[in-house]
């Protein structure tokens, strides 16, 4: 094989994965443990900026009940009984699943310095089913 082409071909490999190499981890920028409310809810909640400037919130060691209409909102306040809903929370759609690891995408328009903690809010009955406050 010629020595040249060899050469060519491992520096093109090699220059091919720096990317992958080169990313980061995703930065933690605030992060809270659960509460329950109406219904017992566990884990933590954390909001990660990936390489990309995308926002992530994810819940780890998740669990909580089943129920309809059940949403994860962000907002710009402690929550404390059911004052979820207002005009600054942020609605990061239905929850995924009652228990495990799970990811949401947070809008690339939202502030985040305002964001105070995360709730399981079921629309449906207007309860919170848990919350943690991010810090």
């Amino acid at each position: 094989m010629n020595f040249k082409k060899l050469a060519l071909s491992t520096a093109l490999i090699a220059s091919s994965l720096l990317p992958l190499a080169a990313m980061a981890a995703p930065i933690p920028e605030s992060h809270g443990s659960f509460v329950s409310g109406v219904h017992t809810t566990t884990g933590t909640a954390t909001i990660y900026r990936l390489d990309s400037g995308t926002r992530i919130l994810r819940l780890s060691n998740f669990s909580t009940s089943n129920g309809p209409k059940v949403h994860v909102v962000l907002t710009d306040h402690t929550v404390t009984g059911n004052n979820v809903i207002d005009a600054h929370s942020i609605d990061l759609g239905d929850l995924k699943g009652t228990d495990g690891n799970q990811n949401y995408t947070i809008p690339s328009n939202a502030n985040i310095a305002d964001v105070k903690s995360v709730a399981i809010y079921c629309e449906r009955f207007h309860v919170t089913f848990g919350s943690a406050k991010l810090k």
